[in-house]
């Protein structure tokens, strides 16, 4: 293919495809990050001008210094979230790990993969993604999926292939769902009393230490069924949150807020007394002592530590039962939260019990303090009324 140099710029050509058709291109060397000569080209311009821009561009973003810009510009969607996981999979915890491969395995490249990743922009990502799975997945899921692209995204940002994240703006659905969620998942006093009453009836021992043992004190899952004995402190009536555990493994807690240590009271420490009992009695019966290091909730019958799935079927057992379908297991921790902030509590004090930010239970619990205020403000006129009316003022 012979080339014809235009005179607007020197790294500029113009050539003649088989079908005498004439083209245009350019041919620009510049120095990569890493000090190397290298020559970034492109080809099939139906017109000078538009060789010209894309030249241009190119040449301002080396002079820049965005010379990875200028190289990766080919790079699908695809390839970028393959890169992204493979250099940081090793960074995140296996939930976490699993949870991701799984969003860009079966939602984000089968969407997205083919497109460039520079071309990409907001109106395709929302054409092409989210009105595809709008209505056919829940939203928290949709949710899920845009935060995870957003971050690899940012991820890009941050190695300079891309200049900025377009989709930062980009919002799912007109309402926070989780949070309109979390506001339905509790139970009122009288409901737990039940709710715990019939898990006291008809459930296992450990579940129900171990459910009365999350309603009264705000703690995760993960949190309860990661419990040892040596993290129960009977003089001093408190637990102490070190670990959290599931299916997939044992594992640090959730945040650095999460290690905590908090006050139980003596509901909850005669209770785990009584447990600590029969859990003796569980292991005796194959001839095992109870160790400090032993998870405390067992199985009855083997003795094992429970399962994550243990506790979610007998709970719904008991939620079939209570007709109580709108509450979770998390539910319950809802529940400590919301009865604390009805009772006037500081909010410092229960971000810190449920091992939260304070700005985290201004966005779970608004609502609640919301309400709160309000309640306040009426009490207030009402007070003022009472003195009034006694003191005989009137308007």
């Amino acid at each position: 293919m012979k080339l014809q140099k235009s005179n607007k710029d020197p790294e500029l050509y113009s050539y003649l495809t088989g079908k005498e058709t004439k083209l245009w291109m350019y041919r620009h060397k510049f120095i990569d990050s890493n000090g190397k000569r290298k020559e970034k080209k492109k080809s099939g311009f139906t017109t000078e001008r538009a060789a010209l821009m894309a030249l241009l561009e190119v040449k301002a973003s080396t002079l820049r210094g965005e010379t990875k810009l200028v190289e990766k510009d080919t790079m699908t969607v695809g390839q970028w979230l393959d890169i992204w996981y493979e250099t940081n999979e090793a960074k995140w915890k296996l939930p976490t790990r699993i949870q991701r491969e799984l969003v860009i395995r079966l939602h984000l490249k089968p969407f997205l993969g083919h497109y460039k990743l520079q071309k990409l922009d907001r109106v395709i990502y929302q054409r092409e993604f989210l009105k595809a799975v709008e209505g056919k997945y829940k939203e928290n899921s949709i949710r899920l999926w845009h935060n995870t692209f957003k971050i690899a995204i940012n991820a890009a940002v941050e190695e300079e292939i891309l200049s900025r994240n377009r989709f930062k703006k980009v919002t799912i659905g007109t309402k926070d769902g989780s949070l309109l969620e979390q506001q339905k998942n509790f139970l009122t006093p009288s409901e737990l009393i039940t709710f715990l009453d019939d898990a006291k009836k008809h459930s296992d021992l450990t579940f129900y230490t171990m459910f009365q043992l999350i309603a009264y004190t705000g703690i995760r899952r993960g949190e309860s069924i990661g419990l040892q004995w040596k993290n129960i402190d009977f003089k001093g009536k408190t637990i102490t949150i070190e670990r959290t555990r599931d299916e997939k493994s044992i594992r640090t807690p959730k945040t650095r807020n999460s290690y905590r240590t908090i006050l139980i009271d003596d509901v909850v420490v005669k209770q785990l007394r009584t447990y600590q009992t029969f859990c003796k009695q569980v292991l005796l019966k194959d001839k095992k002592k109870l160790k400090d290091t032993d998870f405390i909730f067992i199985n009855e019958s083997s003795g094992d530590p429970i399962s994550s799935s243990n506790c979610l079927y007998q709970f719904n057992k008991i939620k079939t039962r209570t007709k109580y379908s709108h509450i979770t297991i998390h539910g319950l921790r809802h529940t400590h939260a919301t009865i604390l902030l009805n009772q006037g509590q500081n909010v410092k004090e229960i971000a810190q019990r449920l091992g939260n930010t304070v700005d985290m239970i201004y966005k779970i619990y608004g609502h609640v303090l919301i309400e709160m205020e309000q309640e306040s403000v009426s009490l207030f006129s009402q007070s003022l009324a009472a003195v009034g009316a006694k003191s005989g003022a009137s308007s």
